[in-house]
């Protein structure tokens, strides 16, 4: 008997979203995107494909249809659906009640938000416990990890029945069982960032000598090992011992550092405004994206070989 085709909906067409709609694509499913946006509805699948081609998958995006609007969308056919669009509190928890009333019960309802409490996404639902969170990391369809994240509301089975939707598409599911600002992955990565921008601030180093060391140090190790695991390796008691050194040290700023609000405040964000805190112009931006695609895939090679992705 044929397997019964899998349907995803995804809303919001931009980075994110192109990664995460590549995913179920290549994985076979087939996809239906809502954006209000009539360019990005026309580009979408050509955005789709290249990033197919990019993780060696068939580029065919037959199965991808775009809408105006969430009712345009075959409803009765979505297993799944995922919000991808900004971060703006109000506008999701309008697009979460109307999904609501749009979807059969047994659709997970899911959102890629990266900040925002589940609970508040979801506040006022009548069906919590199958609100949830999909945090993807960009780009999502290289990056292997996905943050399954629980609000106090969502139900656990419906949580581990998401995730294994993941580990089916590819993807190595982790559960956040509480929902705390930021989730796993982001206050890891917020806790490194507020101490590396804090050392560029203080002037102890340069912004390329803050990226080697983390790159090319401890960074290194992690894509062989996590932090748990690596200081199995080396010995807690050590750990341990450097804590009572090191930690009282660092900075515990409780918002961004000057040099971080000048950057923003003089349009200095990166490759959205060709200068950061490195100077960039159309021709270095293509290849650094170039460079860190290709490494990120030279990664996804030795996780694949070890069989947890």
């Amino acid at each position: 008997m044929p397997q019964r085709e899998r349907h995803a909906l995804v809303i919001g067409g931009g980075t994110m979203g192109v990664g995460i709609i590549a995913m179920f694509i290549g994985g076979g499913w087939t996809v239906d995107v809502v954006s209000r946006s009539a360019s990005t509805r026309d580009s979408l699948a050509a955005a789709t494909a290249k990033a197919l081609a990019g993780m060696g998958k068939p580029t065919d995006t037959a199965g991808l249809k775009t809408f105006a609007t969430l009712p345009e969308a075959d409803w009765s056919k979505i297993d799944v659906a995922v919000e991808t669009v900004t971060e703006d509190l109000p506008l999701k928890q309008r697009l979460f009640a109307e999904m609501e009333a749009l979807a059969l019960p047994a659709t997970a309802l899911t959102s890629n938000s990266s900040s925002f409490p589940i609970s508040e996404i979801g506040k006022g639902l009548k069906t919590q416990g199958r609100m949830m969170g999909l945090h993807f990391f960009m780009p999502a369809h290289l990056i292997p990890l996905v943050e399954v994240v629980s609000s106090i509301h969502t139900d656990p089975v419906e949580a581990e029945r998401v995730g294994a939707i993941m580990r089916d598409l590819g993807k190595r599911p982790v559960q956040v069982r509480k929902d705390v600002i930021g989730f796993l992955g982001n206050r890891i990565q917020g806790a490194l960032m507020r101490e590396a921008l804090w050392l560029i601030e203080q002037g102890v180093a340069s912004p390329e000598d803050v990226d080697a060391t983390v790159r090319l140090s401890f960074g290194f190790r992690y894509a062989a090992a996590g932090p748990i695991v690596q200081k199995e390796h080396s010995g807690w008691d050590t750990t341990c011992a450097v804590a009572k050194i090191i930690w009282p040290d660092l900075t515990n700023a409780d918002g961004p550092p000057p040099i971080l609000q000048k950057n923003v405040d003089e349009g200095r964000i990166g490759f959205k405004t060709k200068h950061g805190f490195f100077e960039w112009n159309d021709e270095s931006i293509a290849k650094e994206r170039a460079r860190y695609e290709r490494a990120l895939r030279k990664c996804l090679e030795i996780f694949k070989e070890e069989g947890i992705v």
